[in-house]
């Protein structure tokens, strides 16, 4: 007999560790509970790194599920992360994705708020509620923490320090994607909408990589030695050591193969942070692949690309070209990735489960640690996942 409350969404899980149900992928109402216990639950977002945002009043817009929200960059330096609404009725402040702005004015009432989030002015005030203060009426600020320029949000108080969240396997990598220092500059955004589920995304594994897209075959790009390591809630990283062909047919030009880094023992470094985002120090390319859903079906992914601040003028066309040819919706190694995506997702529309098989060792247990083109990887993931909605497994 199940526990679940009643208006709860119930799903059965399968009692097999490497088994998935599909319906996890179909049912709508599952995702007002997503909401509150992911999105807007114990688990840390990244939204924005100092980079694309370096000057003071420099904004971006994003969401964290449903609620739009965005940072700023403030006249004392400071990055804060507020609600993207007004404090009087609510209408949203920012409509842009991004820009620079002296101050925040609602276009309803003419309420002005400062880059701080203070609220500095609002038309007839003499006339309002005799106990009003304007300090009451600043914008709401989300919980905020930095790690090489790159700032998180939560929604919980419960979420633990961002470094204990990610833990030292994650975040060590990490640092290195993000440059070694953080001192980035942003090179720019690719942007694309892809027709799925979001978990349908965020199932990417490692399995796929070498037998969908059709360039590691056309490039004679060969694999390295390489490991994946996951963490209990979900954070995943691959390193992988970088084998550059000898010599390349295909191109007219191989030189967006060049590799310019110090060592190709870990010259492939690719982290997905749960619940969405994705991280990759691939060759010199340097980006993270922020994520928004846009509800149970649609996720819309930002590929954001970054040089950084001591490249000179070659290095930064360096990157600039290799990150545009190899990544994004049309790069030479992701291309095929949305017409999968799509096909996931009518295909999960039949009963049953997703079976997992490469590097499962054991039906029952989870790895942590396994081959850089194993699919078991995945699995960890699912399990945080499950026991954040409060699925039970079916008995043995």
């Amino acid at each position: 007999m199940s526990s679940t409350p009643k208006n709860e969404p119930f799903l059965e899980w399968p009692a097999k560790y490497n088994e998935v149900p599909k319906a996890v992928f179909e049912m709508d109402e599952l995702w007002p509970k997503e909401l509150e216990t992911i999105f807007y639950g114990a688990e840390w977002h990244p939204i924005v790194h100092r980079a694309e945002i370096p000057n003071p009043g420099d904004y971006k817009a994003a969401e964290l599920g449903e609620m739009p929200i965005f940072a700023v960059h403030g006249e004392d330096g400071a990055i804060r992360v507020f609600q993207n609404t007004c404090t009087h009725r609510g209408t949203s402040l920012v409509t842009e994705s991004a820009g620079n702005k002296k101050e925040f004015e609602c276009p309803y009432h003419r309420w002005l708020f400062s880059l701080e989030g203070d609220l500095v002015g609002c038309p007839n005030s003499r006339d309002f509620t005799p106990d009003f203060d304007k300090k009451n009426f600043s914008l709401f600020q989300l919980r905020t923490e930095e790690f090489c320029g790159l700032y998180f949000v939560t929604m919980s108080d419960k979420t633990p320090p961002l470094k204990e969240y990610l833990g030292e396997s994650f975040y060590e990598p990490l640092s290195r994607v993000l440059g070694g220092d953080g001192r980035l500059k942003l090179a720019g955004y690719q942007k694309v909408m892809y027709d799925c589920n979001w978990k349908a995304y965020c199932d990417n594994d490692g399995y796929h990589a070498p037998l969908l897209h059709k360039a590691f075959a056309l490039l004679n790009w060969q694999g390295g030695k390489g490991f994946q390591r996951i963490s209990e809630n979900g954070h995943l990283t691959f390193e992988s050591e970088l084998k550059i062909p000898d010599e390349i047919t295909a191109l007219k030009d191989g030189a967006i193969l060049d590799f310019k880094g110090t060592t190709t023992s870990t010259g492939s470094i690719v982290q997905m942070q749960f619940p969405l985002t994705v991280y990759s120090k691939h060759m010199d390319m340097l980006n993270i692949r922020y994520a928004f859903p846009k509800g149970p079906k649609g996720i819309e992914v930002h590929y954001a690309y970054f040089t950084h601040e001591d490249d000179d003028d070659e290095m930064i066309a360096h990157r600039i070209r290799q990150s545009s040819n190899l990544l994004g919706p049309c790069g030479l190694i992701s291309m095929e990735d949305a017409s999968v995506f799509s096909r996931i997702d009518k295909g999960n529309k039949t009963p049953g489960n997703a079976i997992f098989q490469k590097g499962v060792q054991d039906e029952y247990a989870l790895s942590f640690e396994v081959k850089q083109n194993d699919e078991s990887g995945n699995l960890p993931r699912w399990e945080h996942y499950r026991k954040l909605m409060g699925f039970e497994r079916a008995e043995r």
